[in-house]
């Protein structure tokens, strides 16, 4: 039987106002376990984050004075990067109605972001050792999570159509070696409007989940 799960739809949304957000969902469901899954889609202006064990050293300027916003956050793994063109995904899941595993939770995520990019015919893949998703061992895809009594929080990101120039001053997620490159590069045109309703429907698929209408209206302040 599938599980209920709120989708938001959105577009641009400041960092820390998503971030506000997430905590509030989190700490509702771990007062109320039996409250729906929740699903956001969005893009945020751009933003550097770092996860909470995040080296300095992966950053290629002073964080005193970053170019754009910088926030230590509570997810794991290293920095990265957000920006207009680019699909956040923040997954508000209890994993007890699910698979209380954080292994096969990051693994979910990962095939997730592969089977849309398969249904562009896009032979996107994991990487061992790594967690993201690459095409032609070019990152597109990164995933950050926070689990809590089960229940997650922060996510993935897939690049669209960004500009990618913000990448060049981090390196990303602490990965040196492997280039950072976007879907538009593969399918020139394409929009994130296109792919943002194919990732809920898979994300849908792959979690056994129905997705259904909020019942709580998130203001962007």
């Amino acid at each position: 039987m599938a599980v209920p799960c709120q989708i938001y739809y959105f577009g641009s949304v400041p960092y820390t106002t998503a971030w506000n957000w997430q905590q509030s969902l989190v700490q509702d469901r771990k007062l109320n376990p039996d409250l729906d899954d929740v699903l956001i889609l969005l893009e945020h202006p751009p933003v550097y984050t770092l996860g909470q064990g995040a080296d300095l050293r992966f950053l290629k300027f002073d964080p005193d004075k970053s170019p754009v916003e910088l926030h230590r956050v509570e997810r794991g793994g290293e920095v990265t990067y957000h920006c207009p063109g680019q699909l956040v995904g923040y997954p508000i899941l209890n994993l007890q109605r699910h698979t209380p595993d954080l292994h096969w939770y990051l693994r979910q995520l990962e095939q997730v972001l592969i089977q849309v990019l398969g249904s562009y015919e896009l032979p996107a893949e994991r990487i061992p050792g790594l967690t993201g998703v690459w095409i032609d061992q070019t990152k597109v895809a990164a995933v950050g999570i926070k689990v809590s009594r089960w229940i997650t929080m922060h996510g993935f990101s897939l690049n669209v159509c960004p500009d990618l120039q913000g990448f060049e001053a981090i390196v990303p997620c602490g990965i040196a070696h492997r280039p950072v490159g976007s879907l538009a590069q593969f399918i020139p045109g394409i929009t994130l409007e296109q792919v943002r309703s194919q990732v809920a429907e898979t994300f849908a698929q792959v979690f056994g989940l129905e997705l259904i209408s909020p019942q709580l209206k998130l203001t962007i302040t």
